[in-house]
């Protein structure tokens, strides 16, 4: 297991409480299955990048979408086995430990895929994400869908939660140049551009949508009445895809092709 994925074996045994089935959690998640579905079909077999606890495998799982769901935690990877096994999806979701760094070196041996997915930020905390473009480039075949959720660098919502608590570096953390600092890891903030033309040699853009631009992030939504929340979902929703929408939330979507 490579050394980097420590802090995710921390949170492993907690993320889904803390983050999965809270009301936002919920919401969100709801939000990229729309776009999964509409990606991935029965039948097809994908791959999942940071795939954490295993909740959008085994949503694929259910819908007979095969996922290959890999992870640089062995706790993480661990986690989604159990799941996979209660849930008697085990025979659908296939889960192994791959960090980002491993991806190049282990795409011959995965084969190819009809489709591939990263979902809240995991890709934030690769080194070398050029490396996992060309990974990506690899494994698909031309024509096939690559989703990607991530952390963008301007957060609205994050200025003004820090600022009004006297804060004023962690509301702009996401500006730092070289990424920020996380307990053995650096995470970066690619904005929608930087990361489509990273991957641009071997894909194309096909959507751009917002995740938690109106919606509060995770540390602020206690803070968010449910019937306020529900609302702002409402809104989220039908506004997603609207510039400059996406440039302005907690995560994005991106939607890719292979060329």
């Amino acid at each position: 297991m490579n050394a980097l994925a420590s802090p995710f074996d921390a949170l492993a045994g907690s993320y889904d409480e803390e983050f999965t089935r809270t009301d936002l959690g919920q919401r969100l998640r709801n939000a990229v299955w729309r776009h999964l579905d509409a990606a991935f079909g029965a039948g097809e077999r994908v791959l999942e990048l940071g795939c954490g606890t295993g909740e959008d495998a085994f949503h694929l799982a259910a819908r007979g979408v095969e996922v290959v769901a890999t992870d640089a935690s062995a706790a993480m990877v661990a986690e989604t086995e159990r799941k996979g096994r209660a849930a008697g999806l085990e025979s659908l979701v296939t889960a192994r430990v791959l960090s980002f760094e491993e991806l190049h070196a282990a795409a011959p041996s995965l084969g190819t895929f009809d489709g591939a997915f990263s979902d809240f930020g995991a890709l934030n905390c690769s080194g070398d994400v050029s490396a996992v473009a060309k990974a990506m480039g690899d494994v698909l075949s031309p024509g096939s869908p690559l989703l990607l959720v991530v952390m963008g660098p301007w957060v609205p919502w994050e200025w003004g939660w820090f600022l009004r608590r006297g804060e004023p570096a962690l509301a702009f953390r996401r500006l730092a140049r070289g990424g920020v600092p996380w307990r053995g890891l650096t995470v970066t903030y690619p904005s929608p551009r930087r990361l489509t033309s990273t991957f641009s040699p071997w894909f194309r853009r096909r959507r751009l949508a917002a995740l938690g631009a109106l919606l509060p992030p995770s540390y602020a939504a206690a803070s968010v009445a449910p019937r306020t929340l529900a609302f702002l979902d409402r809104w989220e929703r039908r506004l997603e895809g609207t510039p400059p929408l996406a440039w302005l939330a907690d995560h994005y979507l991106l939607a890719l092709e292979r060329r």
